[in-house]
């Protein structure tokens, strides 16, 4: 649906979705509410779906998350989140998954994550989509960093508005840089 949002925004693409159904959500509305601010949700599910090649619903992770802290909804319905420090606990108690917050980093450092990690979450800005742009600012949305070799990082990315923008994307690590927030969630091998 990446490339509708773009297009119509997400409160009129994602109304017309007729896949919401698997997300988990209640209705269409708590899935359109809620589809902005699962990318964190997709990374998990990614990880869950290559671990034990079961696909859980997005919104029905949140939800989960949600009980741990790790999002926030204010009284007018905002979404914050995913919040680290408690998806860290969540994904070890409710999927046996080790998981830390990694921090001051730079995307040079990913590769020796990865040499101690299955995964890294990684935060970057959403126009990393777009390699040749500069983005306005870094972070704000996750991909699932899955290898790395000094000079290039393969992610899949949950917004990609097309095949090779969101399977197995590679970037060398200096572009990747310029979207990387230096910071994420490395996920263990345990």
């Amino acid at each position: 649906m990446t490339a509708a949002v773009l297009a119509e925004g997400a409160s009129t693409a994602l109304l017309k979705d007729a896949r919401w159904a698997s997300s988990g959500a209640a209705n269409v509305e708590e899935y359109a509410r809620w589809a902005g601010n699962l990318c964190g949700m997709a990374c998990l599910k990614m990880i869950l779906a290559a671990r034990t090649g079961d696909i859980v619903p997005t919104v029905s992770l949140a939800m989960q998350c949600k009980e741990y802290g790790g999002y926030a909804v204010d009284p007018e319905g905002n979404i914050k989140g995913l919040i680290y420090a408690p998806f860290v606990p969540f994904v070890r108690e409710r999927f046996a998954i080790d998981a830390g917050v990694v921090t001051d980093i730079s995307a040079a450092n990913i590769p020796d994550i990865l040499a101690g990690s299955q995964f890294f979450i990684a935060s970057v800005h959403h126009s990393i989509r777009w390699p040749d742009t500069e983005p306005p600012s870094r972070g704000g949305h996750l991909v699932l960093v899955t290898a790395a070799t000094p000079n290039i990082l393969r992610f899949h990315n949950p917004s990609g508005h097309n095949l090779a923008a969101r399977e197995n994307v590679e970037l060398p690590i200096d572009v990747f840089s310029r979207f990387f927030a230096g910071r994420g969630i490395a996920i263990g091998f345990g």
